[in-house]
């Protein structure tokens, strides 16, 4: 069955190591489009932190689509929402008082705004790893408002710590919630059931489109759910090896070698 959407993860998927597309990717994406391929792309940032790229792949605009916040919202390039799954302020809570303990820093992502709380020393390494939103410091839990959306919860700090104290975390944590790392200093946390998968399952209901018509590429943990539950998920070369081992098929080439160019030429422009 021919594919009618591309999801694509960014970091370590579409992305170099220096968060460049390159030209041969942009010209597969190009190639794809033009046979009528929704190019969504699927990430847990928010739109505004996407812009640049969307606007690089001229799919900054109303006709295209995204998946922001690992599933949690799904939307129109131009901003409008079709759908929003968030999290409740006693969610918050629960999370803070499991990872409190375990000097984890906590931020809170509202639409572009991250509210960064620090824990027994250790303060939070996310302004590093995403510039491009705007960072709210606060001393304590209750100075994070209330009256605001809450779309994800992050742990971001050195990647030994993080796997150190990964380890500490109750069951409880991962019934409630959906947890997983995205990036090796990345911890992140959303409502239990929303991932990439269900956003996308959502979006296909939006555009007439059916489960096994979409292809999915990904590298990391929480690209698993989509590339599972895609027609024909793709991991990339240089993915984690759950990621490979729970995908269809894995590039030759890796993010920095055009791997994404690799996969829509051979699963979408090579097809009849």
């Amino acid at each position: 069955m021919a594919i009618k959407l591309l999801a694509l993860d960014m970091d370590g998927t579409l992305f170099t190591k220096d968060k460049k597309v390159t030209s041969e990717n942009r010209k597969a994406l190009k190639a794809a489009e033009e046979r009528g391929v929704h190019v969504v792309i699927t990430t847990g940032r928010p739109l505004i932190a996407i812009k640049h790229v969307l606007e690089d792949l001229d799919l900054y605009n109303e006709e295209h689509y995204s998946i922001t916040f690992n599933g949690g919202l799904v939307q129109r390039n131009n901003g409008d929402i079709l759908d929003k799954n968030v999290m409740t302020r006693e969610e918050l809570r629960t999370i803070y008082d499991i990872i409190e303990p375990l000097a984890l820093p906590m931020d809170v992502l509202s639409e572009g705004i991250v509210y960064s709380l620090p824990s027994r020393g250790n303060r939070s390494l996310y302004h590093q790893a995403n510039p491009m939103l705007d960072f709210v410091q606060v001393p304590t839990f209750e100075e994070i408002p209330e009256d605001i959306v809450y779309n994800k919860v992050v742990v971001v700090i050195d990647e030994d710590f993080l796997d150190q104290q990964i380890t500490k975390l109750p069951s409880e944590l991962y019934d409630q919630f959906e947890v997983f790392k995205s990036r090796e200093i990345i911890l992140e946390m959303m409502p239990k059931g929303v991932h990439k998968a269900f956003g996308l399952d959502l979006l296909i209901k939006h555009l007439g489109i059916k489960q096994e018509e979409v292809m999915a590429m990904g590298d990391e943990e929480n690209d698993l759910s989509m590339l599972e539950w895609a027609g024909w998920g793709v991991a990339m070369a240089n993915g984690v090896a759950i990621a490979k081992e729970k995908a269809n098929a894995v590039t030759t080439r890796t993010n920095d070698e055009s791997g994404v160019a690799e996969a829509v030429q051979k699963y979408i422009l090579s097809q009849d």
